[in-house]
């Protein structure tokens, strides 16, 4: 008798925690829902949206997979809005995922003979603190025609610093031609027909301080001769919007913030002015310290092609290179040319940025 008396109470207090239950979820799904469409309008747009930019995009899968698994726990109306709610979101976000449908194809037509091998590394400072010979061994086993390379210098205290290696490089790749900007370097096979500042680099003179090309010179444009024609071969590295070891709750967090994006804009704005003008066959690699999904990119997605369209990772991922790799932070775009394949190699412990690879030719057929 007195269990039958508690009975119904039970039943009452399953079916309040089953409303909770619910109105989490539908909590959780708006909220999603109100988040996707804040990232949409402000990513690219508005400084502080710089913070939740750092999300790994595989959220944007994640978290619809979840509130669909969470269906089950609401009823009537509640489930109609959750279900509703996390279609929408998933159909917004799903683009922001860095998901490769192309991966499921064959991949890039096969490379014709004489075809292009690029290589694009940030090599996080050189071989400070890499064994040199284990260093130079890796990037020569590619055996590439073009290197595009970040991160030539040190990290001392707190303060980058110059490293002067060209007579080296001169010695591990002969016969290749180089340019350097500040920390970025470049070495081809194909002859360097000229130079061309880009963007904050034009405010620099022909022999700027190292420091002043270190601050400015984020996009390095080479132009190639190779065979008949000319390639501009753009080597970038966009300025993080985040050290590791900085503090959210204080105030100079926030103001060191807006002065990297500022600075992150100007390097994107100056890149695209100088793709628009630019009718040549052109290939922009490097590390862009931005996903996908963040809305920095969007001007390169809409005029350039991703080289990973000829890849055959579903997801590939970038950094930290010893993973789990959970960002795309490093790309390779390209107009006018012919991607073959591309892949993310392991930098064998020497970078936390895993390599690019991939092979390009002319349109029209033919490589070099």
């Amino acid at each position: 008798m007195l269990s039958d008396r508690l009975a119904p109470g039970r039943r009452d207090a399953a079916r309040r925690g089953g409303k909770r239950r619910g109105r989490l979820v539908a909590a959780a799904a708006t909220a999603w829902l109100v988040f996707v469409v804040l990232h949409l309008l402000l990513s690219g747009r508005f400084w502080l949206w710089l913070v939740p930019d750092l999300v790994p995009p595989l959220v944007y899968l994640a978290v619809p997979l979840l509130l669909v698994a969470a269906l089950p726990l609401t009823r009537g109306r509640a489930r109609l809005w959750c279900a509703g709610a996390t279609a929408v979101a998933f159909a917004l976000g799903a683009g922001q995922s860095g998901l490769d449908p192309a991966a499921l194809r064959a991949g890039g037509e096969p490379p014709p003979p004489g075809s292009i091998r690029l290589v694009s590394w940030n090599t996080e400072y050189w071989d400070q603190d890499d064994d040199p010979e284990r260093f130079y061994g890796l990037l020569k086993a590619r055996n590439a025609d073009v290197y595009v390379l970040q991160e030539y210098l040190n990290w001392v205290d707190g303060t980058p610093r110059r490293v002067d290696e060209q007579a080296r490089l001169r010695r591990e790749f002969p016969g290749y031609h180089i340019a350097v900007q500040g920390e970025l370097v470049t070495l081809s096979r194909f002859p360097i027909v000229s130079t061309v500042p880009v963007g904050p680099a034009r405010s620099l003179g022909p022999r700027p301080p190292w420091d002043s090309a270190f601050a400015l010179g984020k996009v390095l444009r080479t132009d190639l001769r190779i065979g008949p024609s000319i390639v501009s071969l753009y080597n970038v590295h966009i300025p993080t919007q985040y050290m590791l070891d900085e503090n959210p709750f204080a105030s100079r967090f926030y103001t060191a913030l807006r002065g990297r994006a500022a600075a992150r804009q100007a390097q994107f704005r100056g890149l695209e002015e100088d793709l628009a003008g630019n009718h040549r066959p052109v290939v922009v690699a490097g590390d862009f310290n931005s996903t996908g999904a963040m809305g920095e990119m969007r001007g390169l997605f809409d005029r350039l092609s991703s080289a990973d369209r000829a890849g055959d990772s579903l997801m590939p991922t970038s950094w930290p290179a010893d993973g789990p790799a959970l960002w795309r932070l490093d790309w390779i775009f390209t107009a006018s040319l012919v991607v073959h394949d591309y892949r993310l190699l392991d930098p064998r412990g020497m970078s936390d940025h895993r390599m690019q690879e991939m092979r390009l030719s002319m349109k029209g057929g033919g490589g070099a």
